[in-house]
């Protein structure tokens, strides 16, 4: 470890220190770096291919490019056991993973969808492998980086630069494009990765001497080997079970909030000043207040704590649904929502990179990120059909009913007495 990180590991620290030292700034560039290409799937390519007249059932199929994020683990051992020939067994691969995301992002606009549409798939899905292989050595550098007692802070501010990122493409691509060819938009773009290409090339290793798995054997097998014999079989799968169920009621209960809205009887402008905002704030405050407290209190309490929040903020959305058109009541539901979204996401990110292995930090973290991702798919695939079968009332309820599962688990995986 470098020394100023195992110093961090024997003590207490002040607010003050854990937020204002240059670990905190290279979760900041950590976080923009590895949201950003994520935005560009999800929100430019979107709006690119619909104003270039591609149909709505061609794009919603674009939605399958995600996959490389929930199956990241399978190569993940790869970049644990290999070592580049340059800058150091995590940065080489951040440099390698950075590079060629600023060069298939930027080439993106130099096909035309009507006309080559496999073509903008085919790179689509090499953008969102790209992302994927820098999220694993990403989130493995921040766990070796980062002292216990700053887990919850780094990650919980890597996580806002995260969202931050998003208004590159969501945002400022988008207002380019009624100026510029898509093209131009899309280097435009490219280039931010600038950003992480920049931060490669000044950090330093985290692990002065770094011991990757001696053979390709061992970089599959041990991470696996190690999890579950630190506590048991059944611990392991304990802990597998909560990264599945802590969120699950609160992803559901989300993923189909812009319909909600709408049914509800509130315009796009309502939506778009009153809800978007509401929750864009408490979300990043919710994290940052999360990741504060985290310094002075234990990732276990507050797993509790903001599940407890989690779950009472679903019923914010039931209660509008009975009330209907409020725009003070949508503020309301919204923000304390998306507070509860920011919290239990800043201890469950803490909690996740606690439970790893520095030894084994790319494999286990893209296990367990990958795992807790799986919700937010079902949720996406599911929860439309419900809403049409018990109404949204109900709806709210059963998701929050469906949070409760994971909060039980806490009492083995995460006990309030550690």
């Amino acid at each position: 470890m470098t020394a100023d990180s195992q110093q961090g590991r024997t003590r207490k620290e002040t607010f003050r220190e854990a937020l204002l030292n240059r670990r905190m700034l290279i979760c900041v560039f950590t976080g923009f770096t590895s949201g950003l290409p994520l935005y560009v799937l999800f929100q430019l390519i979107p709006a690119w291919l619909t104003v270039e007249g591609v149909g709505l059932a061609e794009i919603g199929f674009f939605a399958l490019v995600q996959f490389p994020y929930t199956w990241k683990f399978l190569w993940s051992p790869v970049m644990d056991r290999i070592t580049l020939p340059f800058l150091g067994h995590r940065r080489g691969w951040m440099l390698v993973t950075q590079i060629a995301l600023l060069i298939s992002i930027g080439a993106m606009g130099y096909f035309k969808p009507d006309l080559s549409l496999w073509t903008v798939a085919y790179l689509s899905i090499a953008v969102a492998f790209f992302s994927a292989s820098q999220d694993i050595v990403l989130d493995a550098y921040r766990r070796e980086l980062l002292p216990d007692v700053e887990l919850g802070i780094g990650n919980s501010i890597h996580v806002q630069a995260y969202r931050f990122s998003g208004l590159v493409p969501g945002a400022l691509g988008l207002i380019l494009a009624d100026h510029f060819d898509w093209h131009i938009v899309f280097v435009i773009v490219a280039l931010f990765m600038l950003v992480g290409i920049v931060m490669t090339l000044v950090i330093k290793e985290a692990i002065v001497e770094p011991t990757p798995p001696r053979t390709m054997r061992d970089a599959v097998i041990q991470p696996f080997r190690e999890f579950i014999g630190r506590a048991g079989l059944r611990p392991a799968l304990l802990v597998l079970a909560f990264l599945f169920l802590y969120k699950l009621g609160d992803n559901m209960a989300t993923a189909l909030q812009t319909p909600f809205f709408i049914d509800v009887g509130f315009t796009l402008t309502q939506i778009g000043v009153i809800a978007k905002t509401a929750g864009l704030i408490a979300a990043i405050v919710g994290g940052l207040v999360g990741g504060l407290i985290m310094v002075k209190m234990s990732i276990n309490r507050a797993l509790w704590l903001f599940g407890v929040v989690q779950i009472v903020s679903i019923l914010g959305f039931a209660l509008l649904s009975e009330m209907g058109k409020n725009p003070w009541m949508l503020g309301i539901a919204v923000a304390f929502e998306y507070l509860g979204v920011g919290l239990g996401s800043a201890a469950l990110v803490a909690f996740m990179a606690r439970t790893t292995n520095p030894a084994f930090a790319a494999t286990q973290l893209a296990l367990f990120t990958a795992l807790a991702s799986v919700p937010r798919v079902f949720a996406n695939a599911t929860t439309g059909v419900i809403v049409e079968q018990i109404g949204w009332t109900n709806f709210f309820l059963l998701c929050t009913a469906l949070a409760v599962p994971g909060m039980l688990l806490l009492i083995k995986v995460a006990p309030w007495h550690e």
